[in-house]
């Protein structure tokens, strides 16, 4: 598991990951811890909404020309 210590939303260190809300994204050898300053960023980071371009196959995206 790889960890990310930079709080995403406001780009700042956390020097002692201990006691801060994390969450982890992915499973196995390639999942990612990502620790947050606080509760709040982490709800902000949760409410970006995904794009799963691998499940939605309406259209081909592909150029072959």
């Amino acid at each position: 598991m790889r960890t990310s210590t930079t709080d995403p939303i406001t780009l700042n260190d956390i020097h002692d990951p201990e006691g801060h809300p994390f969450v982890v994204e992915g499973s196995g050898e390639s999942a990612l811890k990502i620790y947050f300053e606080s509760e709040e960023t982490k709800r902000e980071y949760l409410g970006i909404s995904v794009e799963h371009p691998g499940e939605d196959f309406k259209f081909n995206l592909n150029n072959p020309v």
